[in-house]
């Protein structure tokens, strides 16, 4: 089974996200914002792929995917970001960061699936 980390500051994302990848039969690990998920990548949290907020208090998304991309067991896995956001300049930013690719909220169930079939390993 393939282990998924959600990373967002809403309990509703946090909660229906799970749902949907849990349903699909994947394994999931939330977080509530950054420090909580670094904490748990740190801790050597098997995880294949990140979904990430952007905006979160304290460390945004972007911040978090660098200091994730730092850790060696984590340096090729894929991140995915799961934001409101849709500017050309945040998506360059993030993709210099480490990102692998980009969903906008609110992404429906299947969007979100196919994306992550296409990054998973």
């Amino acid at each position: 089974m393939k282990n998924i980390m959600l990373v967002d500051d809403s309990a509703t994302i946090l909660l229906s996200i799970s749902n949907i990848l849990g349903k699909a039969g994947y394994g999931v690990e939330k977080a509530a914002n950054a420090a909580e998920g670094l904490a748990k990548f740190k801790a050597g949290a098997k995880i294949d792929l990140l979904i990430t907020d952007l905006n979160m208090p304290g460390m945004n998304g972007i911040d978090f995917i660098k200091q994730v991309r730092t850790l060696p067991n984590y340096k090729f896995m894929p991140i995915l970001f799961l934001t409101t956001e849709s500017q050309q300049s945040k998506r360059m930013e993030a993709k210099a960061a480490g990102a692998s690719g980009w969903l906008v909220k609110p992404a429906t169930a299947d969007e979100l699936l196919n994306t992550v079939k296409l990054v998973i390993r």
